[in-house]
């Protein structure tokens, strides 16, 4: 997209002319010039770019918008590259000459200069791309009735056809249009608001339409009225479309003058007439967060049983239209698996599908990801198809190329378009971005932020951290429907991963590449046009250098289960490259020259076999995440101190122990200086056995959000104490002792951190500090190999916002008492390896919200505990290495225990294999 290039131009030069103009004394009005030039071309790549994603736009149109983008990118180039020969920031005095040639930029700057007389050239570009705009239609061809469009809008909305889909072609709907209909007809008087959300294609609109037609509605309401809002509506327009409907349900004459009175008196017309009536009005297809808060006072709250249903892509507009206990948020679910192949069959097939056909049949079925509207529309497609492997597995291996040109599927394509056409324009970089993930991927929700971050796609907000704003975007994307949820972090209330729906990644790929955002290569693909900023290589072999030719302006290269040529080719020709992510390649080395990568913001180096890191490391300035987690790196050079801007150090391993299944943490050395980085928010994990200094200067990283520290020995527990007490922003922190034998002494915390949400403490405690009992905001605790002598369950339990408990590993404690008022908020319990516990006691009152309780191998665990009983949430239960005698204690109708695990949907049993309880109880008899 055009306009981040030079949004990310502003961001570099910018700072740079405004902390030197003053030096410069007669150019600062040149300087203020350039300042404005710059802005002036990104409001205008903006409105540019809106206009070429526009259906109706001439040809040459799209032509001088690629145009212009490209020269931004070329904006880019030129700083960048004088950037990079500025190199060490102790040489900025030269950049001072620079300025002064720029500042006379607009007086004809000299043309030996070579930066200056780019720039130059690159302002004539720009200059006779704005004359010759309208030439191209920049204004012309998105006016009604241009002539020499390439491409028109489509000739009818392809939403409408879902209000006469046959019922024949519906499956899978049933019983949530039963459900449906009994909130519209039954229940309290009070006026309802009944919402519809789902991604596009999932069948709103169908479901609605279902309903609102229902027989069970005529004669339960007086008047009623469907209303296709949309992205486009005009508000004067719909209320009065909205109270001719309503007339006409009841066939009275609609009142004269109507098409000529204006809003407000539609409103007053609207609210009269309805006002002694129940009325049912559908709202299909609502965009916009207020629209509810202007609606609502249309539709009188009249106490006779009222109900208006909106059809929407976004959560947020049904958390809008939700005001009281009796509205209500119906979540559409794509079709689970077999109704999926039961639509596609009846639209596929005439019969049943031929033996030879049935395996890409599926892997299609699979790839529509349950959408009706796709398994529809592809199906219809194949059934005038020959039943021929070749032709079928062509059809399925390009599936990409056949939503964008097949006419058949074209509903899909603009169905799932309007949600990426609705994005404000700060989220279409951020969604397309997602272009450079494999197929079925699932994508760290922590690690994509970050790489948005690199990227330059997110701005600073006062108060507020560039991950903060990230996360804030993911999860704007996840409302709209067009980013799904894969894993949460349930007790933080976080999302841990995400992904993409198949037939949304095609479209996400079509447009990537067409606005040079991003290439993306599969397979052994070798052709690869130099004007693409980004290159994702997925499941290849091929040499990125021969790939890209002899000249390419890459700034991003992703390698996903691909293999790379020498880390040192590729720094010494991409050398303006901001993101390098290298994971599960075959580097063991990284070379000196990794230093000359000036602009890397994001390095990532994750599960490879390097072991150790140049000192030149040192040069990358603008650095922000270093992730070399699963590496086989043990001592990181004293140069990473120098890196100012680092947030994210990310190295972690762990040493698996069979016998028991369970891990400990490996950190890494870093050297004392390390205080100096005071733009650290993480770093995980580092080792404290080697010198206090390093210890005590974690106390000067003050913005740190994520501790990670191994190998604590007794002695430097009160220094650690001490530096935790000035972490004042700590959400997570671990803390694994140097041995098994090494009691953690951690008493010493005097203010701890008021928003630590997640404690785990790995290692022998003589007492459990005072201070775990203030921290209000404190959602996870695990303790593993604690053995305390005391039930640590009595502090932990008057927590108020624990959500997540895991007593790990522990020899001494023989009992835990989780008493009435304990634990109102915990979800998730696990009690692991506590060889020494003989009872569990749960009082009645104790853990109401548990969902999850998993126990063992508790060898000495003689009975299970009839407390369970009254966990009426209880969704899971699981035990490990049970007994023989108490699993079948279980067994539906025969066993003693029986009653105590009844209402439990899950109780499972985990050994060798797992086994639950039905299976089990089968197996018995």
């Amino acid at each position: 997209m055009a306009e981040i290039a030079v949004n990310i131009v502003i961001d570099k030069l910018l700072p740079l002319l405004d902390q030197e103009a003053t030096l410069l004394g007669g150019v600062h009005t040149q300087v203020e010039d350039i300042k404005t030039e710059l802005l002036y071309i990104q409001a205008f790549l903006m409105d540019a770019d809106a206009e070429r994603e526009k259906a109706d736009v001439s040809q040459g149109l799209k032509t001088w918008i690629q145009d212009l983008r490209e020269t931004a990118y070329s904006i880019e180039d030129v700083i960048d590259e004088y950037l990079l020969h500025l190199g060490n920031p102790s040489q900025r005095h030269r950049f001072i000459g620079f300025l002064c040639k720029v500042g006379r930029l607009i007086k004809k700057l000299k043309r030996h200069h070579e930066v200056a007389s780019k720039i130059r050239d690159i302002q004539k570009k720009v200059v006779k791309l704005k004359e010759t705009s309208s030439t191209y239609g920049f204004i012309s061809s998105v006016q009604p009735g241009s002539e020499g469009s390439s491409t028109s809008a489509p000739w009818h909305d392809p939403r409408v056809t879902s209000l006469f889909i046959d019922e024949t072609e519906i499956v899978g709907i049933e019983s949530q249009k039963i459900e449906l209909t009994s909130r519209l007809v039954e229940g309290t008087p009070e006026r309802t608001v009944i919402s519809v959300v789902g991604m596009g294609g999932l069948g709103k609109t169908t479901l609605a339409n279902k309903v609102y037609d229902n027989k069970e509605l005529v004669g339960h309401f007086d008047c009623s009225a469907w209303i296709t809002v949309s992205q486009s509506f005009k508000m004067e327009e719909l209320l009065r479309n909205m109270s001719m409907k309503f007339y006409q349900s009841r066939k009275e004459p609609v009142p004269e003058g109507i098409n000529t009175i204006d809003e407000s008196s539609l409103m007053n017309l609207t609210r009269q007439y309805l006002q002694d009536k129940r009325y049912v009005v559908v709202f299909d297809d609502v965009w916009k967060l207020d629209f509810w808060g202007f609606i609502k006072y249309v539709l009188p709250e009249n106490k006779k049983g009222s109900r208006i249903i909106i059809t929407t892509r976004n959560d947020e507009v049904a958390s809008c239209c939700k005001e009281s206990s009796f509205d209500y948020i119906h979540k559409l679910q794509p079709l689970p698996p077999k109704s999926s192949w039961e639509l596609f069959c009846k639209k596929a097939f005439q019969g049943g599908c031929p033996p030879e056909l049935e395996k890409l049949s599926h892997d299609i079925v699979r790839r529509c990801g349950g959408l009706p509207l796709a398994i529809v529309a592809i199906g219809g497609l194949l059934s005038r198809k020959e039943k021929l492997v070749s032709e079928w597995k062509n059809f399925s291996d390009n599936l990409g190329c056949e939503l964008q040109s097949n006419s058949h599927l074209e509903s899909i394509n603009t169905i799932l378009s309007l949600s990426y056409h609705d994005l404000p324009y700060y989220l279409k970089s951020c969604f397309l971005y997602l272009a450079i993930f494999p197929e079925d991927y699932r994508i760290s929700c922590r690690r994509l932020t970050r790489l948005w971050i690199a990227e330059g796609f997110v701005k600073a907000k006062r108060g507020v951290t560039l991950e903060e704003v990230a996360e804030d975007f993911l999860t704007e994307l996840i409302h709209r429907s067009l980013v799904q949820v894969s894993d949460e972090v349930y007790a933080e209330r976080k999302i841990k991963s995400c992904h993409v729906h198949d037939l949304m990644r095609e479209i996400i790929l079509t447009k990537a590449e067409e606005l040079s955002f991003c290439c993306v290569m599969t397979g052994e693909e070798s052709s690869f046009d130099g004007r693409f900023r980004r290159l994702s290589l997925h499941y290849s072999s091929n040499n990125v250098v021969n790939i890209t030719g002899k000249k390419s302006h890459i700034r991003s290269i992703f390698l996903y289960n691909s293999q790379t040529s020498s880390l040192g080719i590729l720094a010494s020709k991409f050398n303006l490259l901001k993101v390098l992510h290298l994971d599960h390649s075959a580097l063991d080395s990284i070379p000196e020259n990794l230093g000359n990568l000036l602009h890397l913001r994001y390095l990532s180096l994750r599960n490879t076999k390097v072991r150790m890191l140049p000192k030149s490391i040192g040069k990358l300035q603008n650095l922000r995440t270093l992730d070399l987690k699963y590496t086989l790196v043990e001592d990181l050079p004293v140069e990473i101190n120098r890196l100012k801007k680092l947030c994210n150090i990310l190295v972690q391993n762990y040493d698996f122990h069979v016998d028991l299944g369970l891990f400990s943490f490996k950190g890494v050395h870093v050297k004392e200086g390390i205080g100096c980085l005071e733009e650290l928010q993480k770093l995980s994990c580092v080792e404290a056995n080697h010198g206090v200094g390093v210890i005590k200067e974690l106390g000067k990283l003050r913005q740190l959000r994520k501790l990670s520290i191994t190998k604590l020995t007794r002695e430097n527990g009160k220094h650690l104490c001490a530096s935790i007490t000035n972490m004042n922003r700590l959400e997570s922190l671990l803390i694994s002792s140097l041995s098994e034998d090494e009691i953690l002494d951690l008493q010493y915390i005097s203010y701890p951190p008021s928003c630590l949400s997640r404690l785990q403490l790995f290692g022998p405690l003589e007492k459990l500090p005072d201070w775990i009992s203030e921290l209000q905001n404190l959602s996870v605790v695990t303790l593993y190999g604690s053995n305390l002598m005391n039930d640590p369950v009595q502090v932990l339990q008057a927590l108020p916002s624990l959500q997540e408990l895991a007593l790990i590993r522990d020899s001494v404690v023989e009992q835990l008492c989780f008493e009435t008022s304990g634990f109102q908020k915990l979800k998730l319990l696990f009690l692991r390896y506590l060889v020494g516990l003989k009872r569990v006691k749960i009082e009645n009152g104790a853990l109401p919200q548990l969902k999850t309780l998993r126990v063992g191998p508790c060898p000495q665990l003689d009975e299970i505990t009839p407390g369970i009983r009254h966990l009426t949430r209880l969704t899971t239960l699981g035990f490990d290495n049970l007994q023989e005698e108490l699993k079948l204690s279980m067994i539906p109708s025969r066993g003693r225990n029986y009653e105590i695990v009844e209402h439990i949907p899950n109780v499972l049993f985990y050994g060798i294999e797992t086994q639950s309880l039905r299976e089990l109880a089968d197996y018995k008899s």
